[in-house]
């Protein structure tokens, strides 16, 4: 089994698949993150004593082999009994990790900022952008006083920065000039004695046609230096203010996308001046910019395309320079301003929700306690919210995914009807919302969430929340047949998205109506077709990957299934995260029965979204058509409670018919009805 470990935030380990690896108590990771930081090399055990404990127990030489011991368990499970180790080894006087090269999230970290700087600019960009993804959190987050880990934490916190700047350069040379500076100012915000990222940044702005603004950056830069570190800016700094005034044609943008561009209309020349407003008045070190930023990216978020993607990605930049000032009070603000609404239960980036759960755990346990109520509900809504649908690997000790984001989403929504703050109280239902999918036939309570966030947001003009609530009721109304029903809330949620400006609305619209057409049976399957690749072609570059990866796909093989048509044969399909369900149609369609047997015995529980219904029919189907007793009564049960509901009309997106239909038809194969009773 291959493992690997993340020292980019929480210290953690995962096996092959990606799970992540119980390590127990904090001193087993202790033990673990001071071998890691060692790189290979032998650690004695008198060094890791000492390491662990500031006053050493009676007994710590042997509690740190019994921790390595159950290390080794964890980390080599198929190791046989009194077998020699492969991975943590005993070694002389002590131990070491032999993990390779590309084990360790920090170890290629450092090598893919190296090979950067050798690569095109495009390139570059590419492997800096990854390479940044990989950070969940501060390096060696629970271990920040300790010695031993100090100046390992110190040269990849400098590591990261210069990352940071690289990429900056990179978009400078591709001629991204405007894509740079929101980067390199919340950079500069957390870290301002970085004089080259100064220049960057100024550099940035006057190729973005902002002249103005970026001889102010230069001005605050040589205040700030000059009155809190004493020194005079450097030659590069000096050099590039005279280049700006002067116009010098070396500063002039390459070509290429996103370079400057003229300022369009009132609404721009507002933006414009408002923006340089607020570059001269707060200084790019203040806390403030970052409570800004986060405001800034919640707009941006429901622009849609790269606007949702940028944001995803600046959010996790923004919680973790909160972290990094050590002040719990403003990461919660930070963390929890971006309520932004959430209809699909599938992540579009389960790495960065992981991160982003588990640094909101870690606010809430550094809160004081007494006070920051509301703090204290936004980040447990942001927990519901994150942890939805497939579960983030940090989380509580003994707590399973689902359990914790359905007690955070309580907790939340009690503290919000408690303060009688609408806004958080919509923040919260989101979050109550994203966790009705314990089991299957949940559609009533989600419509009584919609229609309480609809009335909620039009009592207090909360348009995004209002919308949420008609797209929230447009699947349950679905769910439940209520086509008219269903239709009125589309209607709404269009209507508001357009006087508004909020595109990503009509995705789920234009779906539903692919949906509808397909329910009304009397339109021609070809035409339902259609309908749903045009629908599907809306998703690209909407920013939504954990919606559209594998969903065109499985609306075609739904329309399949309901007119008796076998699962396409074609290998190539990308199915997505819902391989294992189509998987067995596809293999009984091949008429490879084994095969399919053999798959379906694989075949887990559906994850509690949107699709919970839709995939344990797939599921049924397969296992009717196979005989196979024990599938037959996992989904009988599954599908029991959703009896009276539309299996798949619930996500607002396709329909595989009425969930009584496949009951009967469970309940036909032999004792399933009784079993399942």
């Amino acid at each position: 089994m291959r493992v690997g470990f993340g020292v980019l935030g929480p210290v953690t380990a995962w096996d092959g698949d990606g799970a992540a690896i119980a390590l127990k108590g904090p001193r087993h990771r202790a033990v673990l993150a001071r071998l890691i930081v060692a790189r290979r090399r032998v650690v004695p055990v008198t060094r890791l004593v000492e390491d662990l404990w500031a006053d050493p127990p009676p007994g710590a030489v042997g509690a740190v082999r019994t921790f390595v011991a159950a290390l080794r368990r964890a980390l080599e499970p198929e190791r046989p009994p009194r077998a020699p180790a492969d991975l943590l080894v005993t070694e002389g006087p002590g131990y070491a990790l032999r993990a390779e090269p590309d084990a360790v999230d920090a170890w290629r970290f450092e090598r893919a900022v190296s090979a950067a700087a050798t690569l095109p600019p495009e390139d570059a960009l590419a492997r800096l952008e990854e390479a940044l993804g990989w950070w969940r959190g501060p390096a060696y987050a629970e271990f920040t006083d300790t010695a031993w880990a100090g100046a390992e934490r110190s040269r990849l916190t400098e590591l990261r920065l210069r990352a940071v700047e690289q990429r900056a350069e990179a978009r400078l040379s591709l001629g991204r000039a405007a894509e740079a500076v929101p980067d390199l100012d919340a950079h500069l915000a957390e870290h301002p004695w970085r004089e080259d990222a100064w220049r960057l940044l100024a550099l940035a702005l006057y190729r973005a046609g902002r002249q103005g603004d970026a001889l102010a950056v230069l001005r605050r830069a040589r205040t700030l230096l000059v009155e809190q570190l004493g020194v005079d800016p450097g030659p590069g700094l000096r050099r590039l203010e005279a280049d700006i005034l002067a116009h010098a044609d070396h500063l002039d943008p390459p070509t290429g996308p996103g370079g400057a561009g003229e300022e369009g209309g009132a609404a721009g020349q507002v933006w414009a001046r408002a923006t340089a407003a607020y570059d001269r008045t707060v200084g790019a070190g203040a806390r403030a910019r970052l409570e800004s930023t986060v405001g800034l990216l919640r707009g941006l978020a429901v622009t849609g395309g790269g606007g949702l993607e940028a944001a995803r990605l600046h959010r996790v930049a923004a919680v973790t320079a909160a972290e990094e000032l050590g002040d719990a009070a403003l990461t919660a603000r930070v963390i929890g301003a971006y309520d932004v609404p959430a209809i699909w239960t599938r992540s579009d980036d389960p790495e960065r929700s992981a991160a982003v759960v588990s640094a909101a755990e870690r606010t809430l346990t550094a809160l004081p306690p007494g006070g920051h109520e509301a703090a204290r509900a936004r980040l447990l809504a942001t927990i519901a919210l994150e942890s939805r649908g497939a579960a983030p690997r940090t989380l509580r000790a003994g707590s399973t995914p689902s359990a914790r984001g359905l007690q955070a989403a309580r907790q939340a929504e009690r503290i919000a009807r408690g303060l009688d703050d609408p806004a958080l109280l919509a923040f919260a239902l989101n979050g109550v919302f994203m966790q009705t999918f314990q089991r299957a036939g949940l559609a009533s309570r989600r419509d009584a969430i919609g229609a309480e966030l609809v009335a909620l947001s039009t009592r207090h003009d909360l348009v995004t929340y209002e919308i949420l609530g008609h797209l929230i009721r447009l699947q349950a109304r679905g769910a439940l047949a209520d086509f008219p029903g269903a239709d009125g809330h589309a209607a709404a949620a269009d209507r508001l998205a357009e006087r508004h400006e909020l595109p990503l609305v009509g995705v789920f619209t234009q779906w539903y109506r692919a949906l509808r057409l397909a329910e009304t049976g009397r339109a021609p399957v070809a035409e339902v077709e259609t309908a749903y690749r045009k629908a599907a072609a809306r998703l690209d570059g909407a920013g939504m990957p954990g919606l559209e990866r594998g969903l065109l796909p499985l609306a075609l093989l739904s329309l399949r299934v309901r007119h008796g048509r076998p699962a396409p044969t074609d290998d190539h399909i990308d199915w997505g995260p819902y391989t294992p369900w189509v998987r067995p149609l596809v293999l009984l369609a091949q008429d490879r029965r084994d095969a399919a047997g053999a798959a379906l015995r694989e075949v887990p529980d559906p994850p509690p979204d949107l699709l919970l219904e839709a995939l344990w029919c797939l599921t049924a189907r397969a296992a009717i058509a196979l005989g196979d007793r024990e599938t037959i009564r996992r989904a009988y049960s599954g599908l029991t409670p959703a009896a009276t509901e539309l299996a798949g009309a619930g996500s607002g997106l396709l329909s595989l018919g009425p969930v009584a239909r496949y009951l009967e038809e469970l309940a036909a194969t032999g004792s399933a009805g009784q079993e399942g009773r």
